[in-house]
């Protein structure tokens, strides 16, 4: 294994018990030397990383709104199909499953959150260019204000869906699928407007 990819991975290790030990105990409860603790490092090691819990926090806000761009350059490249709709909603539903444990964290630990440099208002504003721009992929180019809204609301529906569901369905393959072919279905019917 490369120094880079050993690094990458140790970054990811780090991130996962943060999450971990925020969520169990509170992001104010948890100190750096607990982290290093957990992960059988020293705290010089893990300063090598991160240098607070905020660059932690920071680093997975990075990741997610990563995720989002990845998604979006993909997107954007494609034809307005369908399909093309339901691989977006596929490649949200996988961004949604496995950055729920980072949103779960974050959404138990908001004032820390809000305190934090750049806190939840430009974490924020920075989720809801994102989904404006999904939202857009997702509806036809010249769409009304209704279907535009539709698009939004399958995108809401998605992280919702799951979060009410995720732990209440035993084979996580099902849910998947369930929630892409509804969101496929609500995208695929024209607005009726009266």
């Amino acid at each position: 294994m490369s120094e880079a990819a050993r690094g990458s991975e140790t970054r990811a290790r780090i991130q996962a018990v943060a999450v971990e030990l925020f969520t169990e105990q509170g992001y104010d409860k948890t100190s750096l030397r607990e982290i290093a603790e957990r992960l059988d490092v020293t705290k010089a090691a893990l300063y090598y990383h991160f240098k607070s819990k905020e660059d932690i926090v920071a680093s997975l806000v990075e990741d997610y709104v990563g995720q989002f761009d990845d998604l979006i350059a993909w997107a954007t490249g494609q034809p307005r199909t369908a399909q093309t709709r339901a691989e977006i909603m596929r490649r949200y539903v996988t961004i949604v499953t496995e950055g729920h444990e980072v949103f779960r964290m974050l959404h138990q630990n908001q004032a820390a959150a809000q305190s934090m440099a750049g806190g939840k208002g430009r974490r924020t504003e920075l989720f809801k260019e994102r989904l404006r721009t999904l939202t857009g992929l997702l509806a036809e180019p010249d769409a009304s204000l209704a279907e535009r809204l539709r698009a939004a609301i399958v995108l809401g529906g998605i992280s919702v869906a799951w979060m009410s569901f995720e732990d209440q369905v035993p084979d996580q393959d099902e849910l998947v699928t369930a929630i892409i072919e509804t969101g496929v279905e609500l995208t695929r019917h024209p607005v009726a407007t009266s």
